[in-house]
């Protein structure tokens, strides 16, 4: 499944978290978590900064935020909880019904956030944050895989009797032949499927590490 990574924004719609950190533009916002919903979101939010109590006091005073709880303060870091009604940066991932991967990252204005989905999805939350008039611009695309993605069923199925079989193990706990009449199949036949296996595998490994 392909996993993307998008720079965004957030300025671009006065969103008001984008619009606090441009006014910090050497702290480092994470967020933790966020749980969006019908109207506006949840979220835990640390900040590297070492202007804590400025920004503690800014987010109290941000009509946008409905409550905040602050679990943390020291001269490095703030982490803190809180609720807002105002979500435009978000609205393109709701709307396209993605989920982003934890911590996304808001430097200066702008958002990193990592998508992992379909092509289809991924390709709504662009067109949703085109729609929004959010700029953006794409930092990576990776298309990575599972083993069972890689590979056919019948592969997979050598694979995995192999494995529990102790074929890969030293010394080896069974034969080729061996694993040919539990699969129920000839011994050239078996030796061509292990060599398509183990060769998808190859080379899907190296074509992932080159990226």
């Amino acid at each position: 499944m392909p996993q993307i990574q998008v720079k965004l924004d957030g300025t671009a719609v006065d969103g008001w978290l984008a619009m606090i950190s441009s006014e910090f533009p050497d702290a480092e916002f994470k967020l933790k978590a966020t749980q969006l919903r019908d109207e506006g979101a949840f979220v835990i939010l640390e900040v590297l900064t070492s202007k804590g109590n400025t920004l503690i006091r800014r987010f109290e005073n941000t009509p946008e935020v409905d409550a905040v709880e602050v679990y943390h303060a020291d001269e490095r870091m703030v982490l803190l909880q809180f609720q807002t009604t105002a979500t435009k940066s978000y609205d393109p991932l709701r709307r396209s019904k993605n989920i982003s991967i934890y911590p996304t990252i808001l430097r200066d204005g702008w958002f990193s956030v990592k998508l992992e989905a379909s092509h289809e999805q991924l390709s709504e939350y662009t067109d949703e944050l085109a729609a929004a008039g959010i700029p953006y611009e794409i930092v990576s695309l990776v298309q990575s895989h599972t083993a069972s993605e890689v590979l056919t069923d019948r592969q997979w199925e050598f694979i995995l009797e192999a494995v529990e079989r102790g074929f890969y193990d030293t010394p080896r706990d069974c034969t080729l032949a061996e694993l040919g009449e539990i699969l129920d199949i000839h011994k050239s036949s078996v030796s061509r499927l292990r060599h398509r296996a183990e060769g998808r595998i190859i080379k899907n490994f190296a074509a992932e590490a080159a990226q």
